[in-house]
């Protein structure tokens, strides 16, 4: 089967996204500094980086197959709240999400014949969480690496009381979003 696109990524939850809407892929993660510049709003951010992993991936391999990068941060009272550094800092981070709403941005961005990007910004409720159960879930190993220190997809999924908004975006790629970006690059995925 033919490559559809480039993934400028290694999350394997951006693979399993891909995989549940068929397209193919082929994997170049990308490594950039992913610091705030100063005064970089939640959503120029997420929309930067996004735009410079997916330019990197293409300028590095030199190809005319699309280029598709992703970046998920989530947002506390403007905010952004990174991964998790170590357990205190994690242990911080779900004690602020405790009981209140958070947003979570999603950026993609497509490289091909043009450059498009979309963004998809979910609203997260988390239900009151109990230091115990916050402890609990560090052990558990599945914040590492997480923004905002969980995983919707995961055991993490157990504290979201709702969303409003995009499941497939909170894991880490907006499935409506990326289904329009691929079919202004004539990937139709319904062909």
């Amino acid at each position: 089967m033919p490559v559809h696109i480039i993934l400028a990524s290694a999350s394997p939850r951006r693979r399993e996204l891909l995989d549940q809407i068929k397209v193919t892929y082929k994997v170049c993660p990308v490594d950039l500094d992913e610091t705030p510049l100063p005064n970089e709003t939640p959503l120029a951010y997420v929309q930067r980086l996004a735009a410079e992993k997916s330019a990197a991936c293409q300028a590095r391999l030199n190809t005319r197959t699309p280029v598709l990068a992703a970046d998920t941060s989530v947002i506390l009272n403007n905010v952004i709240m990174g991964k998790p550094k170590d357990q205190d800092d994690a242990l911080a981070m779900l004690t602020q999400l405790s009981g209140g709403t958070h947003q979570v941005y999603s950026a993609i961005s497509l490289r091909g014949r043009e450059h498009n990007q979309a963004v998809s910004i979910t609203e997260v409720t988390f239900r009151r969480l109990t230091e115990a159960e916050i402890l609990a879930y560090w052990r558990s190993g599945e914040p590492v690496d997480k923004a905002g220190g969980y995983a919707i997809q995961g055991m993490g999924g157990a504290f979201v009381e709702s969303i409003k908004g995009s499941f497939s975006g909170v894991a880490g790629l907006p499935l409506f979003e990326t289904a329009e970006l691929l079919s202004k690059q004539g990937i139709d995925l319904f062909k």
